[in-house]
């Protein structure tokens, strides 16, 4: 009998939750395929599924969903509403389900909902999904706790990687975006390898430990609204002795970020910060000569202070 193949949209909550999923439905018995690298025709192909109003890492979104038409016999789309009480999320991953469902018909969607105010959490929403695919309850929970297993070494690896670089001299830029925007192939892996050929090096604010990030944000905005922009901001307070500047990122036309960056470029005063809004039609060539003077900023600063 041959595997059934399940099809992951490469951006939005895949970059937060792809080690738990491959390995959750791996385990299960099913087989992978991811979306490839964002391009110009994936957002070309987005913007046909999409209100011109929609963000571009939404356009993005669709356009990874639409190639994956009839490559798999499933394709996955969580909905996520709440973390609990106060932790709230961008309405567009608790819109995009019903989005997809609606333009694209013919597709056999897998779904699971995290409403922790109602009780919907992880763990019980996988069990139940995973159930319904084999009927093999203790198959299916040995292959989520195997899963999360996986998920916590990756994330750890991650958190001592970084540790590493602050730990080293080289002059550092601390990059405060979602991570379905700073790891996208055309959003913000060339503004990293930009960086990089400046002679920088990178930290993630995604990397810091969610707890740790959390608990850092509530002294910069104890009523800061959304979930991810708390882990996000949590990490400038955390590392802001660690790193000679700060780059925030985002796709135009996000409101959450335009709010929480214009909040924190105003709020932190004693280290250098930039705000870079990537759209569909960003010109490589002006973004590169930003980046360009920002580095020289830094680096004038650093060699000041020295």
């Amino acid at each position: 009998m041959n595997k059934k193949t399940i099809g992951i949209p490469k951006s939005f909550l895949y970059y937060r939750y792809h080690i738990l999923w491959k390995n959750f439905f791996t385990k299960l018995g099913y087989n992978i395929i991811e979306s490839q690298n964002t391009t110009k025709e994936t957002i070309e192909l987005g913007k046909n599924y999409s209100i011109d109003e929609s963000c571009l890492s939404s356009k993005i979104y669709m356009g990874h969903v639409a190639s994956l038409k009839d490559k798999c016999d499933y394709i996955l789309i969580p909905r996520i509403e709440n973390y609990g009480k106060g932790e709230k999320v961008c309405v567009k991953f608790n819109a995009t389900y019903d989005l997809v469902k609606n333009l694209f018909e013919d597709y056999q969607i897998l779904d699971y909902n995290i409403e922790q105010t109602k009780h919907h959490y992880e763990f019980l929403e996988l069990i139940k999904l995973g159930i319904k695919l084999t009927k093999k309850p203790i198959k299916v929970l040995k292959s989520y706790l195997y899963a999360k297993k996986e998920e916590k070494k990756y994330h750890k690896q991650r958190q001592l990687e970084q540790a590493k670089v602050i730990a080293n001299t080289k002059p550092k830029i601390l990059i405060v975006a979602h991570p379905y925007n700073i790891y996208d192939n055309y959003i913000g892996q060339p503004i990293i390898k930009k960086l990089q050929s400046l002679g920088m090096d990178i930290i993630y604010a995604d990397r810091l430990d969610k707890k740790t990030a959390k608990m850092y944000a509530s002294t910069l905005s104890p009523t800061l609204y959304w979930t991810y922009s708390k882990e996000l901001i949590g990490a400038i307070e955390y590392y802001k002795y660690s790193v000679d500047g700060i780059l925030f990122l985002s796709s135009f036309p996000c409101g959450p970020d335009s709010l929480v960056n214009e909040l924190m470029l105003r709020k932190i005063t004693t280290i250098p910060m930039t705000n870079i809004l990537v759209d569909e039609l960003n010109a490589s060539t002006g973004l590169e000569t930003r980046l360009e003077s920002f580095v020289d900023i830094l680096k004038e600063r650093r060699d000041t202070n020295d």
